[in-house]
């Protein structure tokens, strides 16, 4: 019999060396910043470029449909936060995310 390996979680840091973490490494404050608003928005953003692929697979999965739509809402409320408190760089983070609005 073959052992299973345990699934492992995807944390922060793994995500961030797994897709660009120069993204994250640029906003990030000091080393073990998760919280700042930037970095909690590029975390999102590659979460649902993730999600958005698995989607793009299986097409009935609709309890990550429901996680894909929480997540874009709540990224959706951390970009209005950081334009109403920081408007100078804002335009920055939305073309280094390649998003619109």
């Amino acid at each position: 019999m073959a052992e299973k390996s345990p699934e492992k979680k995807i944390g922060k840091k793994a995500l961030a060396s797994k897709n660009g973490g120069d993204l994250l490494a640029k906003y990030q404050t000091h080393e073990k910043d998760t919280g700042s608003t930037e970095v909690q928005v590029v975390v999102l953003t590659k979460k649902i470029a993730e999600l958005t692929n698995h989607l793009k697979t299986h097409k009935q999965d609709y309890d990550s449909r429901v996680g894909l739509l929480k997540m874009v809402g709540k990224r959706r409320r951390l970009l209005n936060y950081f334009k109403k408190t920081n408007e100078a760089e804002y335009p920055n983070l939305i073309a280094d995310l390649k998003l619109r609005k």
